[in-house]
């Protein structure tokens, strides 16, 4: 996998692994790994596909909290540093962020208080 392929959890990660905790390159401690794993697959399930926002910009969020404030932790050490590294990807990532996020709508089952059902009363 190219590194424009990657999400940019899974650069971020390895580079603050290497960084904070004397990993090789290409190797994550079991913490990072957790954590990478956790974020990767909460990536590719994202209801959003391929249109997914930036976590910042996202309605929907899906982390749980502990794992939020993780991966906020290391997002905010790695991204300085992925800026010398990569900068097309970090100028993609920046972009991406300044987009609003996608909506989700769900449907109108016509529950009471909604317009539709409050259309379908009878006048009186």
């Amino acid at each position: 996998m190219e590194v424009g392929d990657q999400p940019p959890a899974s650069w971020d990660c390895d580079t603050y692994c290497r960084a904070h905790h004397d990993t090789a390159v290409g190797l994550l401690c079991a913490e990072c790994r957790a954590l990478h794993d956790y974020a990767y697959r909460r990536i590719e399930r994202c209801v959003f596909g391929d249109a997914k926002p930036t976590c910042a910009n996202c309605t929907v969020h899906c982390y749980n909290a502990a794992m939020r404030e993780r991966v906020r932790q290391v997002m905010r050490w790695a991204g300085p540093h992925m800026l010398w590294r990569h900068p097309v990807l970090t100028i993609r990532h920046i972009i991406d962020g300044r987009q609003p996020g996608p909506v989700i709508t769900r449907p109108d089952r016509g529950r009471a208080g909604s317009c539709r059902a409050e259309e379908a009363r009878p006048a009186k």
